[in-house]
């Protein structure tokens, strides 16, 4: 993992959650003015929550724009009721959520500069259709491709390998490990653990392959790998029984998982680390597929 793109990167996703977090306080607050009911749905509630946010954006540009056309600062003592904003809390309320989206910007084009400045990003991520300079970053700064002896090292880390009860990994009790810890007395205790890296996960499953799903197939080989993959899902019998949502997951799981392997592959030549073949020609006498195609 890269030392210096590590801090940065945590940095940027904690001011994420902390601008998302005031952003839904803001349009909670405004969202009786407005004389908007809450949604029912969480998903109703976070797209709701974006409109409402828009459209205090567009208000609060003429407020600033007024008083800028005047030569005025804004100031409690000179704030007049203006739209939707009552008193100066109002106004300051969304000033500062502003200043908040402004820094986690600032910060987001400041990794992009370390990012852009390192071969795997020149070398392999550029080139591959979905991932852009924050999810480069996450991968620079959570694995650290020198341990990583295999593909399967990185599907392990980011929770993507099979438990030994043939279900994918995950946080059910059954899939926990003991583990040791020191506790605020500096004593040795032992605590049910998970086994990989629940930031990663997240970033790998919940938005890069998101991302790779919105790419055209004929741009994205791992959009490809995902329709194919789903296609098999869907005429085995095996998998009849599945809801079409757990088949969506697995080949979403099916999908990242190509791409830490190509990852692998790419950033350990990069390294001049040793290679593996992949399980499938190593052990199983297999075509190796990237070849073939």
């Amino acid at each position: 993992m890269n030392p210096t793109i590590r801090p940065i990167t945590r940095a940027c996703y904690d001011l994420q959650k902390l601008r998302i977090s005031v952003g839904n306080r803001v349009a909670a607050s405004f969202r009786a003015k407005l004389d908007i009911a809450p949604a029912e749905k969480k998903e109703d509630a976070d797209a709701e929550a974006a409109k409402i946010l828009e459209y205090i954006a567009g208000e609060y540009d003429l407020l600033c724009s007024g008083y800028a056309e005047l030569g005025k600062t804004i100031t409690s003592r000179n704030f007049a009721r203006c739209g939707i904003f009552e008193n100066f809390a109002d106004y300051e309320l969304v000033r500062n959520y502003h200043e908040l989206l402004a820094n986690e910007r600032a910060f987001f084009h400041t990794l992009k500069r370390y990012v852009e400045d390192t071969r795997l990003w020149s070398d392999f991520l550029a080139g591959v259709p979905g991932v852009g300079p924050a999810m480069a970053g996450v991968i620079l700064s959570e694995i650290d491709i020198h341990k990583a002896r295999y593909p399967s090292s990185l599907w392990k880390l980011a929770g993507l390998d099979v438990a030994t009860d043939g279900r994918g990994r995950s946080r059910r009790a059954e899939h926990l490990v003991r583990r040791e810890y020191q506790d605020k007395n500096g004593e040795t205790k032992e605590r049910d653990s998970i086994t990989f890296n629940p930031f990663l996960k997240t970033k790998m499953v919940g938005v890069l392959g998101a991302s790779f799903i919105k790419q055209p197939a004929s741009k994205c080989k791992y959009r490809r790998a995902y329709d194919d993959y789903k296609h098999r899902l869907e005429h085995a019998p095996a998998h009849a029984e599945k809801s079409k949502g757990h088949r969506h997951n697995m080949a979403v799981r099916y999908m990242v998982k190509m791409f830490l392997a190509d990852l692998w592959l790419a950033w350990r030549s990069l390294e001049g680390l040793p290679i593996t073949e992949p399980y499938h020609v190593a052990k199983l006498g297999l075509r190796d597929h990237a070849a073939a195609a």
